[in-house]
């Protein structure tokens, strides 16, 4: 140290010496050691300043901590400092580091900063303490590329901004403790590419507001993806990184459907619109109809009928004007949703907007509220009488003080704001003082003098105009949507008839009745060569120029293409839907084709010459497509009139493309077209195409998505957030083409997709609102992993087979159908929409197994099959059908669509929450069905349908003439109760129900409701004995009245296996065509309810809980050939004797005793075969012989046939134990005369004649001995 050094150190020489003292120091030798101290620390000891630092110029590192320094100095002979310590000071200001040029760590938390700077040529600076400071603002920190921590804790920072963006090393970030109230702040630090630790509510400091609002971890995890630490929680783990992912990625899906909902919300008060609007047009378009009409006859009324049509004209005019102002006031609604939806998906759901009805408690309140605050006088000046109120929408806020008056601010039209505010201290505005807290000090909210506002009502009273100053005390809780009432003061109605509108319709029914009084034309049913000249009042057909078959009937024009002379037609008045028959006539000028049903131009040809066509009131609705006919075929048209055509596209629009196509017209729709607008149509009207130009204006290079919570496709968000990066000076580099991987080329007037094959890299592309007709071009662009191609003309898919792509949007095209071959190069599609098209079925659909989202409202999909197409679709959980025909159509369509869809959480922009679907749908057998499980579509051909074990429990097969051929249905092993539908299927001959639970023919009979025209009333079969078992009433009345009969056609009936105990409710005998009828395997104890089955021929009744067989059990079974009765607790075998037709009987394992009721069966003559295997009597099979001889035609017993050796032998048997009786009762003195034993003993004997060696047998020899 030199002397002069000393000499300026002497003031600070007591610091020094602390300084060395405590760094180990010597302070006499610090000339010398000086130099070669790198690192100083000085903790608590009041060092008021920095000084003599420059004794040690290598010094590296320097902490001060707990000090009185107010400001950073003496560093400016300390060029090596790589590390600076200076907490818990009363540092003001960051200044002195300019000579540092090599720091890298920087600490200044814990002093009194309030504004980052002096920071800039610090280059190499990597980390930065500067929390526990009273910084508002992040600033001048946008040279430090190399910073990789930063800590801002502990600060009254309220937004990040784009403060950080040029910190792209960033690894940690601590901004705890500050006022970070919004979510939006938090989307800036998705550029922050190399961020692993953020700090928002460390434990050490206070959270920050938006901490507090749900869905907040999640928020920051989906946004920052590379983190690794969130407010000291480890967040490395895949799981938390897939949940979070998940979650924002249905929030998305969410409010996409709910935007969907907005639109359908406007489509349907645009079609209630068009109702409307229709039905005021319909008197003006009549008289002007008929004003018309009449025109085309006479000529004499010609100036009447302009002045009259003024009027009319003048009606449709302010209904069209009305019609219009009610549109742009849906569309304006929508709008505001939109933005309220976007709102609440930045937000995360943490502002949400409710709208009310009149059943929510608080909606009556606001309603009320807004009445009672309404003064007539106050609007007195402006007509106005009252307000409508439209709508109320609640506004839910998680967090009282969240900001967002801006944003509502920017919305708002003809709408209110209720909110809760906290006026505070509050004063009277003074006079001639502005309204700022500035001049009010210690006061939250102003009010002006209660004379500003006395009024000459009561109701002033309740009006108070307050100034708040503290925004945050102002919570926005309603949002009221209203329309002023006006007094209409002698203006015509649109919709009424005035008295203006009456005079002038009476004056043209005077008009009308001035003579000559016209005719009716004749009707012509066809045109031939002499109705033509006859119409034309001419005698040769080359030589007609003018031809009028105005309201002539027609519909074709066949004949007229040999007017080769022709120059003026009237066609007016007709039933034309086409014009092709006027094609080629090559003298044609002026075609009045007004007044007709004319669908399309496409078929027009030839008409060079044409100059002048009338086309008014007809059913055109294509205008692009129209005009570019008329554009090729007739190139010389000079005037156009298209009023009162339903044109899809708006009149501007229209005048657009028609004078875009058409530019050699001057009049249109009645008036002279402007060189302007010929000017601008033939600007619209210019084809761009895909060139260089507009792939350096409209395209993007970014790597990823942007994590960015919006409902833009991935294109417009990348146009909309970035700049393009290509200069459109400059010449673009070399392969940049190959970068390009977005590209937003919305409302360019593309006729087709060209020029891409360079954008190899291509992943997110938007055509919207373009003049496309085929997806093309776009095979060099495999990557391609979005593509929008809204309202465009295109009516295929053809063209995408795009393998990596997952959203695909198709609205508003002319799309027929979802081609499944397409769609099976599609593998990855989770996105589909193809809303407002032609789509009449969803058959292909199913080819996308990945799908998550199907939008496809607004098509013409009208029939329930189509929705299992969708059932392969187990990831689909949203649909959107809304709009199609099927949603009217089918019967409880929700509860339907959802029971078939059970993965789906989403319907028509509504959760599905359908707890009864399962009950109202399931196990029911429809058509739909068929064709699921077996495949089949036409159901006129299927002869045979077995569907077992399918749990089913209704048949609903309508319509029946569908299955007009079906003959045999097997449904076994399901859970049916009924015949249900089966009995509306004509032509079933053989019916197999096994394994059900059938009760009865038909449904029994519920609690009073509303008759379904599939179920016939139950009060039509009034002895069905629903709910009387086992009551004779009900069984007498069962067999005494007689019923419809029901199924003529069935035969064969299977019902084994269905738990039935009383035979008489299932109501058998209305199937009076049955013959075969299988009942087995029930629980029935007797035999009823079989009267109507006169024809039955065979009956199994084998395992039930039989007793005994009743005298009317098988009364009218006379014809029966067959009858089972095994298994069942048979003892008595009476009542047989009405079967007079049986010729098989088999009554095995039942309890038959006594060989007297075998003998019972000597009653039934036809008996050829009878089995009584495992009854008592038949053990040891001693009753063989006995029933042998007891049923002489008996050919079977028992499975054995009967041969005449065992016949003879069972009456040898038989005979000899009469033998035996009468000699056993004459030895008892029973019996006194012989003869009778020598009768027995003849008869005997001739039945042994015809049997060999039987006359020696010993047998016959005792009996004879026994005899003598």
């Amino acid at each position: 140290m030199t002397q002069s050094e000393m000499l300026g150190l002497s003031g600070d020489e007591e610091i020094i010496k602390e300084l060395c003292v405590c760094n180990g120091v010597s302070f006499e030798k610090i000339s010398q050691e000086g130099s070669g101290v790198t690192a100083l620390e000085m903790f608590f000891s009041g060092f008021p300043r920095m000084v003599g630092l420059s004794l040690f110029p290598r010094l590296t590192r320097l902490t001060l901590v707990g000090q009185s320094i107010t400001q950073i100095q003496g560093l400016e002979n300390c060029p090596s400092l790589r590390e600076l310590w200076v907490v818990e000071c009363q540092i003001e200001e960051i200044s002195g580091l300019e000579k540092c040029l090599q720091l890298l760590k920087l600490f200044l938390y814990d002093n009194n900063i309030s504004k980052i700077s002096s920071l800039e040529l610090l280059t190499n600076l990597q980390v930065l303490w500067l929390n526990n400071n009273i910084i508002s603002e992040i600033e001048g920190l946008s040279m430090l590329g190399n910073l990789r921590e930063l800590n801002l804790a502990d600060n009254l920072i309220e937004s990040i901004g784009n403060s950080l963006d040029q910190n792209t090393n960033l690894q940690k970030l601590n901004l705890s403790g500050n006022k970070i109230s919004s979510f939006k702040e938090l989307t800036h630090l998705t550029r922050l590419s190399k961020l692993r630790e953020l700090g928002l509510k460390d434990p050490q400091s206070r959270p920050n507001p938006v901490c507090m609002l749900c869905n907040y971890f999640t928020h920051i995890l989906y946004h920052v993806p590379t983190l690794q630490r969130l407010d000291s929680y480890d967040v490395t783990s895949k799981a938390i990184k897939e949940s979070a992912e998940s979650t924002v990625t249905k929030k998305m899906m969410y409010y996409n459907m709910r935007l969907h909902s907005a639109q359908r919300q406007f489509d349907n008060t645009e079609a209630k619109l068009q109702q409307q609007k229709k039905k005021q047009m319909q008197r003006p378009e009549e008289r002007i109809r008929t004003l018309s009409y009449t025109l085309k006859h006479v000529s004499i009324i010609i100036n009447i009928q302009v002045k009259l049509n003024k009027i009319v004209i003048l009606q449709m005019m302010l209904v069209e004007a009305c019609f219009r102002r009610n549109i742009t006031q849906a569309l304006d609604r929508k709008e505001l949703m939109v933005q309220f939806l976007v709102m609440e998906l930045e937000t995360v759901g943490n502002i949400r907007f409710e709208e009310g009805n009149t059943s929510d408690a608080w909606f009556s309140s606001c309603y009320d509220l807004l009445l009672s605050r309404f003064c007539a006088l106050d609007h007195k000046p402006h007509n106005i009488t009252g307000i409508k109120i439209n709508r109320i929408i609640r506004v839910h806020n998680r967090v009282l003080r969240l900001r967002f008056e801006d944003k509502l601010h920017s919305m708002l039209t003809s709408q209110l704001i209720v909110s809760k505010v906290f006026l505070g201290h509050s004063v009277p505005a003074r006079d001639g003082v502005p309204v700022s807290s500035e001049f009010y000090p210690r006061t939250h909210s102003v009010y002006p003098c209660s004379s500003d506002l006395q009024g000459s009502c009561d109701c002033s009273q309740k009006q108070t105009m307050w100034f708040v100053f503290d925004h945050e005390l102002v919570l926005p809780e309603y949002l009221i949507d209203f329309d002023f009432i006006r007094q209409v003061l002698h203006t015509v109605s649109p919709g009424d008839a005035s008295p203006l509108l009456c005079d002038n319709e009476a004056l043209d029914r005077e008009a009308l009745a001035l003579e000559p009084i016209l005719e009716p034309r004749p009707k012509l049913l066809s045109l031939d060569e002499k109705s033509i000249l006859t119409a034309a009042q001419a005698n040769v057909l080359s030589q007609i120029t003018v031809l009028n078959l105005h309201d002539s009937g027609l519909t074709k024009l066949k004949e007229i293409s040999c007017l080769t002379a022709l120059r003026h037609l009237t066609i007016s008045f007709n039933e034309f839907t086409h014009l092709d028959d006027i094609s080629h006539l090559p003298s044609l000028e002026c075609v009045d084709a007004s007044f007709n049903q004319i669908v399309t131009l496409g078929g027009l040809r030839g008409l060079g010459r044409l100059t002048q066509l009338d086309l008014r009131w007809n059913q055109l609705t294509h205008a692009r497509d129209d005009m570019a006919v008329l554009q090729k075929h007739a190139p010389s048209l000079l005037r156009l009139d298209t009023r009162q055509n339903p044109w899809t596209t708006q009149k501007t629009a229209k005048m657009m493309v028609v004078l875009g196509r058409l530019r050699t017209l001057t009049h249109f729709d009645g008036v002279l077209v402007t060189e302007e607008e010929a000017a601008d149509a033939e600007q619209m009207a210019t084809v761009s195409k895909i060139n260089e130009a507009s792939l350096v204006a409209h395209s993007r290079v970014d790597s990823d998505r942007p994590r960015c919570l919006s409902l833009l496709t991935t294109a417009q968000l990348l146009t909309h957030l970035w700049p393009s990066p290509w200069t459109h000076t400059a010449e673009p580099e070399p392969g940049w083409t190959n970068k390009i991987t977005a590209l937003n080329l919305d409302g360019q007037r593309l006729a087709r997709i060209a020029n891409l094959d360079k954008l190899v890299n291509l992943r997110w592309a938007s055509f919207n609102n373009n003049e496309l007709s085929h997806i093309e071009g776009l095979e060099h662009c495999p990557l391609l992993e979005e593509l929008s191609l809204n309202h465009n003309n295109i009516s295929s898919l053809d063209g995408t087979s795009l393998s990596r792509l997952t959203r695909l949007s198709v609205n508003s095209n002319q799309l027929q159908c979802l081609d499944g071959s397409v769609l099976d190069h599609l593998p990855n599609l989770h996105f589909l929409s193809a809303e407002r098209n032609l789509i009449p079925s969803l058959h292909g659909v199913q080819r996308s197994r990945s799908l998550f989202e199907l939008y496809v409202g607004n098509n013409n999909i009208s029939t329930s099959r189509d929705i299992y197409h969708l059932k392969v679709l187990t990831s689909l959980i949203i649909l959107d059908l809304y709009g199609n025909p099927l949603v009217e159509k089918l019967e409880s369509y929700r509860i339907y669509v959802v029971f078939h869809l059970p993965s789906l959480k989403a319907l028509d922009g509504t959760v599905t929450e359908c707890e009864n679907a399962k009950d109202v749908f399931g196990g029911r057998l429809t058509p739909d069905m068929v064709t699921e499980k077996l495949g089949i579509s036409n159901y006129r051909e299927m002869t045979e349908l077995e569907l077992t074990a399918c749990s089913i429990r209704m048949v609903d097969l309508v319509p029946a003439d569908l299955f007009v051929n079906l003959r045999c249905v097997n449904l076994e092993r399901n859970n049916l109760t009924s015949f249900s539908g089966l009995i509306y299927l004509p032509n079933i001959t053989a019916l197999c129900l096994n394994y059900n639970h059938i009760e009865s023919v038909l449904p029994r009979q519920k609690t009073q409701t509303h008759h379904s025209l599939r179920q016939p009333p139950y009060h039509k079969v009034s002895s069905s004995g629903y709910g009387q078992h086992n009551s004779k009433n009900s069984r007498d009345a069962l067999c005494g009245e007689s019923l419809e009969p029901l199924m003529a056609s069935l035969e064969v009936l299977h019902l084994g296996y269905n738990g039935i105990s009383n035979l008489s409710e299932l109501q058998l005998s209305r199937l009076t065509n049955l013959k075969s009828l299988f009942l087995q395997g029930n629980e029935m104890v007797q035999v009823e309810g079989l009267e109507g089955l006169r024809r039955l021929q065979e009956l199994v009744l084998d395992r039930n809980r039989l007793r005994c067989v009743s005298a009317n059990s098988f009364s009218a079974q006379a014809a029966l050939l067959e009858l089972h009765m095994s298994d069942n607790r048979l003892r008595d075998l009476s009542h047989l004797h009405t079967l007079s037709q049986l010729r098989s009987l088999h009554l095995d394992n039942n309890k038959v005793q006594d060989l007297s009721e075998l003998e019972k069966l000597d009653a039934l003559p036809s008996l050829i075969k009878l089995s009584v295997l495992g009854n008592p009597v038949a053990r040891r099979c001693l009753h063989r012989p006995v029933v042998v001889l007891r049923l002489p035609g008996l050919q079977v017993l028992d499975g054995i046939s009967i041969t005449l050796d065992e016949r003879t032998r069972a009456e040898l048997t038989y005979a000899e134990g009469q033998v035996h009786i009468y000699i056993y009762m004459y030895r008892e003195r029973k019996l006194y005369h012989i003869t009778l034993v020598v009768a027995e003993v003849h008869r005997f004997m001739r039945r042994t004649d015809g049997i060999k060696g039987f006359k020696d047998s010993k047998k016959t020899l005792k009996i004879l001995q026994l005899v003598k």
